[in-house]
C-alpha cells in the first residue's frame, strides 16, 4: 500500500477533528467548542468535526454543537470505542493530513499509532492541563493545552 501511495502520490488534505464530549466538556475544563476547533485549525483546513456523546446528552448541548459546526455522534455503549473506532476507519478511508482527539483520556493511543503508521499527523488536543494525557500527548505528533 505504501508503494502504490508513492507512486500514485499520496494528496492528504485537512484536519479530521474528533472530540470526547463526556471528558472535555466538563463544567471544571470550561471547554469553548470554537477554541477545540481553533486548535485543531491551527494544523490545516478543518474538514471534518464531530463532537461524540452519550445518548443522555441534553438537546441544548446537542443543537449548540450543531450550530457550530459539529456532527454530533450519539451513542448508547462507550463513546471512546465509538471515537476511537470513527477515527481509524477515518485514517484509513479518507485522505485526511491529520487527525485531532480532544480529550483527556489515553484510550486513543491506538488510533494515534494507526495514523502514524498510515502517514496521518496527529494533534492531541487536552481541555487544560489538569485534563491532559501526558501519554496520550507523547504518542501525538502535536498536542495543545487550551488555556495555555
Amino acid at each position: 500500500m505504501d508503494l502504490v501511495r508513492r507512486l500514485l502520490g499520496d494528496r492528504r488534505e485537512g484536519v479530521a477533528l474528533f472530540v470526547d464530549g463526556p471528558n472535555v466538556l466538563r463544567e471544571e475544563f470550561d471547554v469553548d467548542l470554537d477554541d477545540v476547533r481553533a486548535a485543531a485549525a491551527a494544523s490545516g483546513r478543518v474538514v471534518a468535526a464531530r463532537l461524540y456523546l452519550n445518548e443522555d446528552a441534553p438537546g441544548s448541548l446537542i443543537r449548540a454543537a450543531e450550530a457550530h459546526g459539529f456532527e454530533v455522534i450519539t451513542t448508547s455503549g462507550d463513546v471512546d470505542v465509538k471515537l476511537a473506532v470513527d477515527a481509524a476507519e477515518f485514517v484509513l478511508r479518507n485522505r485526511v493530513a491529520t487527525i485531532a482527539v480532544a480529550s483527556r483520556d489515553t484510550d486513543f493511543k491506538p488510533a494515534f499509532e494507526l495514523a502514524g503508521r498510515e502517514g496521518v499527523r496527529t494533534l492531541a488536543i487536552a481541555p487544560g492541563s489538569y485534563g491532559r494525557s501526558d501519554a496520550l500527548r507523547s504518542a501525538a505528533d502535536d498536542s495543545v493545552t487550551l488555556g495555555e
